[in-house]
């Protein structure tokens, strides 16, 4: 009966960390092992606090490292995974980072159960086939308008028919001054492309400065206003949503369980919801939200920024779905990203995306080009080690 024999975390940076809106910077790569595999995922969260959440001394008996409800325990099928991550649920309810320690984790364990059985993850998902989705650059915005025009015409030269311009300097200034961001990008990107708008929930909770962006918006036509808000912002969500017939909103990204994005669906009025397989728990519980949006009619939209095990990961929930088809594609990655995994998830000669159909993520971690990156971590409580970086 295969066990959960290990799980691994490596903590890697790019030599320098700047305050750049870019999650590509550094990464926590989790391995697991168990019966005979090893498995691979990644942690979308602050490696340190992830690693400890994992190894913390227990507080109480809801406040227990994730470990306790991890290692040991049985994995032969989905229903497992499942077990599993219940328990992490209860047992650490009072430690905040479980959710993300626990979705690499999470990965992980489908990686195996998927190497086990010889299938993706898309099918052990219950998915027949793996349907192509239509990726978008994830971008930024540049500092000028100058600079969202450039970016835009080089996302297109790249054969992107869709983009999405994400936060830089739109909501600090004037309305006007973002309204010349949004005409660049459309310019940039042409009449027939896919214009995506990105704020960072730049406007916190302030209806009306978000709406007033709207008129340039929809003159852009832009197809979806993303993260206007705090994730937990969900009256002014919903007071937005009703402000522009035109442009819907997306969110979804903060969510760290399944209430939080059906919340979002249910209250929020949003029109994409965007999950994060690396915050939200992992891949199960995004599938469950992906099941919740097709049945409210909200179009399900991965979230990824990272590396193309993320990508991976974040295609699996909704790789089955044909008509809910935009995902987010790392376009713009910092090198370490891209040195994560030896293969990716490249577009086809229609521009297009799937989740692979290899076993498991069916995607190869490149051990030895990201020693490099490794970031060697120790820690001790009381004069007891906890965690040191073990070999990569």
């Amino acid at each position: 009966m295969p066990r959960i024999e290990a799980v691994d975390f490596f903590y890697l940076a790019m030599p320098v960390v700047t305050d750049e809106a870019d999650g590509s910077q550094d990464a926590l790569l989790v391995r697991v092992a168990a019966g005979g595999h090893v498995g691979w995922g990644e942690c979308e969260a602050a490696p340190l606090p992830s690693i400890a959440a994992f190894i913390c001394p227990m507080s109480h008996g809801v406040c227990r490292p994730v470990a306790d409800s991890v290692l040991g325990q049985t994995l032969e099928g989905p229903e497992d995974i499942a077990r599993i991550a219940a328990a992490v649920a209860y047992n650490s309810m009072d430690l905040l980072q479980a959710p993300h320690t626990f979705s690499g984790v999470e990965m992980a364990l489908w990686d195996i159960l998927g190497k086990m059985r010889s299938e993706p993850v898309w099918r052990l998902l219950g998915y027949a086939k793996s349907h192509p989705k239509t990726p978008y650059a994830s971008v930024l915005f540049g500092d000028t308008a100058q600079e969202t025009l450039e970016r835009a015409r080089d996302a297109r030269k790249r054969s992107f028919r869709a983009a999405k311009f994400g936060w830089g300097p739109i909501g600090r200034g004037s309305v006007e001054a973002d309204a010349e961001h949004f005409v660049a990008a459309r310019e940039g990107l042409g009449q027939d492309g896919i214009l995506l708008v990105d704020t960072g929930q730049i406007f916190i909770e302030d209806v009306e400065r978000a709406a007033a962006r709207l008129p340039a918006m929809e003159k852009a036509n832009v197809l979806w206003f993303e993260e206007p808000f705090h994730a937990s912002a969900l009256e002014a969500y919903g007071a937005l949503a009703k402000r522009s017939p035109k442009v819907r909103l997306a969110g979804g990204e903060g969510a760290h369980n399944e209430s939080m994005a059906r919340q979002l669906i249910d209250y929020g009025g949003i029109g994409y919801v965007q999950i994060d397989c690396g915050r939200i728990g992992g891949i199960g519980p995004s599938k469950a939200v992906a099941d919740y949006a097709v049945a409210k009619g909200v179009t399900f939209v991965n979230h990824t920024f990272t590396s193309h095990l993320a990508l991976s990961a974040s295609l699996q929930p909704y790789a089955g779905l044909a008509a809910h088809e935009i995902c987010e594609y790392p376009a713009m990655p910092k090198p370490l990203a891209t040195t994560i995994s030896a293969n990716h998830v490249e577009r086809d000669a229609n521009g297009q995306v799937s989740a692979p159909d290899a076993p498991g993520l069916g995607i190869e971690v490149a051990t030895t080009a990201l020693r490099s990156y490794l970031q060697e971590v120790e820690i001790s409580v009381g004069g007891k080690r906890l965690y040191s970086t073990p070999s990569l």
